[in-house]
């Protein structure tokens, strides 16, 4: 089943918290429930739904002096596109000091700017 596909079957609880899980890049299951204002058992249920359906990744944690989950959304759902100019990744991953001047940099925007839709 395709992610549309399962996106297509959920209610709008269940499609709130995938939106949740998306927007923050992953969250932990106590706050989850908290975010949605529904209770701790319905955030369960909702959090087990979107992980059967391979919406969400779920992760056994201590979080707060407690265990829990932390939610996460699958790979699948994260963009890299926006990385991307052409062919060439950003040059700015994995760096620590940018120089937005620098060739690699120069040369990265213009492919993006170049780049046919």
């Amino acid at each position: 089943m395709s992610a549309s596909d399962a996106e297509a079957e959920l209610g709008d609880d269940e499609y709130a918290g995938l939106e949740l899980v998306r927007e923050t890049g992953g969250i932990h299951q106590s706050d989850f429930w908290k975010e949605l204002d529904a209770s701790s058992r319905k955030g369960s249920r909702i959090a087990e739904k979107l992980e059967e359906l391979g919406l969400i990744e779920r992760e056994d944690t201590v979080y707060n002096g407690h265990n829990t989950y932390f939610l996460a959304p699958t790979a699948k759902d994260l963009d890299f596109a926006l990385l991307m100019a052409g062919d060439m990744l950003s040059p700015f991953i994995g760096e620590e000091e940018i120089d937005p001047n620098s060739d690699a940099f120069t040369q990265w925007l213009m492919n993006l700017a170049y780049e046919e839709y």
